[in-house]
């Protein structure tokens, strides 16, 4: 079954993005993929910022990053943009770091004026990184995640969209990894 990873690239220690990214891997996990997250404020700084890819925990990070089939990069937005904590973990990435993957871009924010984005800040930055295919992205608006003295848990209707997505992106994972039909010899 392929392996699945999700980036998350929140500075925050109680991130809905996190929430969000890890509502996902539970449904992909129940569809039998093997699933891991990857919180980027976890890595260390120094090592992150001065790019010292030889260091243990970098090293892992990029290593998980290579080992799986498919990545869901997701981000709070602040300032219209992703992070710069993602953007120094994407930097990282070799230039060819998402070659053959399928990638699911997922954004938090407070304002439906920052859906764009997903597809005019996060989705270029992916494609440059080599993704085979980049599947429809989701906006999940912070009123959407619910936190209180129970278990996070998404509105139903931000729950069923993003679902769609999720769907959608384990379907294309799963035809990636699927073996190409050798074409018949013609007679």
């Amino acid at each position: 079954m392929p392996t699945l990873l999700a980036v998350s690239g929140s500075p925050s220690a109680h991130s809905r993005t996190a929430v969000v990214a890890d509502h996902v891997l539970r449904r992909l996990s129940h569809a039998g993929f093997d699933t891991a997250h990857l919180a980027v404020r976890e890595l260390p700084a120094a090592d992150l910022l001065a790019a010292r890819r030889g260091e243990p925990e970098l090293r892992r990070a990029l290593e998980a990053v290579a080992q799986a089939d498919g990545v869901i990069v997701a981000t709070p937005v602040y300032k219209a943009s992703y992070t710069g904590l993602l953007k120094a973990f994407l930097d990282v990435l070799p230039q060819d770091g998402l070659a053959g993957k399928t990638v699911l871009p997922l954004a938090t924010g407070g304002s439906l004026a920052h859906v764009l984005t997903l597809d005019y800040a996060l989705r270029p930055v992916l494609a440059a990184l080599g993704a085979r295919h980049v599947t429809a992205g989701r906006f999940v608006l912070d009123s959407s995640v619910e936190r209180g003295s129970g278990p996070d848990r998404l509105r139903p209707e931000a729950e069923l969209d993003l679902f769609h997505a999720v769907d959608e992106f384990a379907a294309a994972v799963r035809a990636a990894a699927a073996p190409e039909p050798v074409p018949a010899l013609a007679p």
